[in-house]
């Protein structure tokens, strides 16, 4: 019997069913509550015999797809229920709950009528990644970090190596020489696309370790390569590695932290990306220098990531709750001896063509359509190809301007790196107690327009970085002087990328990914074309008057936006919100029809296999008490 039907009858089909099983409604619901109320349940609880007691396997097979029926008919409800409220502007967006199975829900609220529900033991339980010791995630919150910093690291190391790259290539152009660097930005523009929904589907762990252990292989590949078309796929697919853990880091973290307590965490998350293409080329310098080969360079740069890879591989442990749910439900049944034991996300899951479908397309769509998304991310974009730009063109001024040797040079990105560290404290400080103070001014209730207020100064302020280090190069004044503003930038830099992306994730809780997704990708594209006209401008404009261009474009793209989104931006986002809720709910009944397809066809082998044992038994039957086989015997 496939059971199909509104929610309005399945109260009916669930009444007669108990009726016909001999058990009371109260006393079923009874029941399931007391074993729902436990904070911890044994495998025997799991057992059939426990939860069915004697129901034969029809009564027990029809019980179950009645308890699938009903959760995905509450399941869509709520999914509707939430979309309608922020279509018809009952709720905000930003301030909405999360939808179902968002944020690592474990379907808890349906044990009341699935004994089967794998959840966990209540809202202490330690296998849940929230409630994990500090220390463990302390230690997981490293880790992850380091993974996201090697990454960025890896993408610049090369950059006081390329001289000596191109020497023994015998390349000449320029843009070539850049594009050494920045294709490995290129990857991670392309890459998140697939990734994320690939962690969703077999958890965050493997989907990092396989990653750092490619970008080893093809950090150690680059060491290799003996041609420029060699190191330039090398570059790529080492790219590739690395933008899982840039893509996927922050989902950790959401993993292991609430809303309210991973401010800290992601903050110093987000140092890596920054921090990370700075502090490479102070060592690479040096060992350039000392050693006289660039291989070495790539050499110490896989050693470094092979550290951490393994790290990874003896503390780092699975974080997504989906995953770990699945574990838990797989070694239950092992232990109960019921392989109906299942998790919500069993019952209730988006299939894996449907996200990467998403994960492809919403992005992008996103970007080209939302007018804060673009504005925002076109700012952010230009700030973070501006900052690869030094990086790929600091060699040049270095050893040709002030005669600086490969290790001295290397040090000059240490004006980045304090710039960088004074902007992260800034903004963990200031921007926070800013937010408070304006959320308790509207009397307690959030806006993601509350981030804002620190970004207003970060235009001018990169403007003024990149005037004074340009002109202060173009003058060969003394060599602090440029480094002063290189400093002063890079404190704009970390003002910028950390309270857009706070608000783009503060935006609407949702969509959240797609946001950040949108923003990465338009970010990543500058990094990657930036960089490769960056000498050129500067042979043709000088480092004076480029940098003024570039400092007046930092305030045409930065000051208009953010003001606009102060002003505006409840009254954008809401009417894109909407947007948004439109089309997901669509794509939300899409995917509750896939799911009702899924769950009938299960349930119609389970029929088959039924009534295919249902013959067998009475053909045996029948053959027991055949008098014919009887007098044979006798005989």
């Amino acid at each position: 019997m496939s059971i199909h039907s509104s929610s309005s009858h399945d109260k009916d089909i669930v009444q007669i069913v108990e009726d016909s099983i001999g058990l009371s409604k109260t006393d079923t619901r009874s029941s399931h509550v007391s074993r729902a109320s436990k904070a911890s349940r044994a495998a025997s609880d799991y057992q059939i015999d426990h939860i069915y007691g004697d129901m034969d396997r029809r009564e027990i097979t029809l019980a179950r797809q009645i308890t699938r029926e009903t959760i995905l008919s509450a399941y869509q409800e709520k999914v509707r229920s939430r979309a309608s409220s922020i279509i018809n502007g009952k709720i905000d967006p930003s301030t909405a709950p999360p939808p179902p199975l968002k944020n690592g829900g474990d379907g808890s609220q349906f044990l009341d009528v699935d004994p089967e529900l794998v959840t966990w033991d209540g809202d202490e339980d330690p296998e849940n990644p929230q409630n994990w010791h500090t220390y463990k995630k302390v230690a997981t919150t490293v880790i992850v970090s380091l993974y996201t910093f090697v990454s960025p690291l890896t993408s610049s190391i090369i950059s006081p190596a390329v001289p000596a790259i191109a020497a023994e290539y015998n390349e000449t152009r320029p843009v070539v020489q850049s594009l050494m660097v920045s294709i490995m930005i290129l990857a991670w523009a392309i890459c998140p696309l697939f990734v994320a929904p690939l962690s969703e589907m077999y958890g965050r762990k493997i989907v990092m370790d396989v990653s750092i252990l490619v970008l080893l292989a093809f950090t150690l590949g680059c060491g290799g390569a003996q041609n420029t078309a060699q190191m330039a796929v090398c570059r790529f697919f080492a790219g590739v590695g690395g933008a899982a853990p840039l893509s996927v880091g922050a989902g950790v973290l959401a993993d292991l932290y609430s809303p309210q307590k991973r401010g800290t965490a992601l903050a110093w998350y987000a140092i890596g990306p920054t921090v990370g293409p700075v502090v490479a080329p102070i060592a690479a310098g040096w060992i350039v220098q000392e050693t006289n080969t660039w291989r070495w360079v790539m050499w110490v740069d896989g050693i470094f990531i092979g550290c951490v890879a393994a790290c990874g591989f003896l503390f780092y442990s699975e974080t997504y709750p989906p995953v770990l749910l699945q574990r838990k439900a797989k070694k239950l049944r092992k232990e109960s001896g019921n392989d109906a034991l299942h998790t919500i996300y069993d019952i209730a899951s988006e299939p894996l063509s449907s996200k990467l479908y998403t994960s492809m397309t919403r992005p992008l769509r996103i970007l080209v359509t939302h007018p804060i998304v673009m504005g925002l991310g076109l700012f952010m974009a230009f700030t973070y190809g501006f900052m690869y730009i030094m990086i790929v063109t600091f060699p040049a001024l270095w050893t040709e301007r002030y005669g600086f040797s490969l290790g001295i040079m290397g040090l000059t990105f240490l004006g980045m790196g304090i710039g960088f560290l004074a902007g992260t404290w800034f903004w963990c400080v200031y921007t926070q107690k800013v937010y408070i103070k304006l959320r308790d001014q509207n009397g307690g209730v959030p806006k993601p327009e509350f981030r804002l207020p620190c970004i207003f100064a970060a235009p001018f302020l990169e403007c003024i970085g990149l005037i004074w280090y340009g002109w202060s190069a173009e003058s060969h004044v003394h060599w602090i002087m440029p480094i002063i503003g290189t400093g002063i930038f890079s404190f704009a830099v970390m003002d910028v990328f950390q309270t857009i992306q706070t608000y783009l994730i503060d935006m609407n809780p949702r969509f959240s990914a797609s946001y950040v997704a949108s923003a990465s990708l338009f970010r990543s594209l500058f990094g990657f074309a930036m960089p490769l006209f960056g000498r050129q401008m500067y042979d043709a404009m000088g480092y004076g008057w480029a940098n003024t261009m570039c400092g007046i474009l930092a305030v045409v793209l930065g000051l208009p936006f953010p003001i606009i989104v102060w002003f505006y931006g409840e009254r954008i986002r809401n009417r894109f919100d909407k947007k948004l809720e439109a089309s997901q709910a669509k794509k939300d009944e899409k995917n509750m029809e896939k799911m009702r397809k899924r769950e009938l066809e299960r349930e119609l082998k389970e029929q088959e296999k039924l009534d295919k044992e249902k013959n067998e038994h009475v053909h045996f039957v029948a053959v027991e008490t055949s008098p014919s086989i009887k007098n044979e015997d006798s005989l």
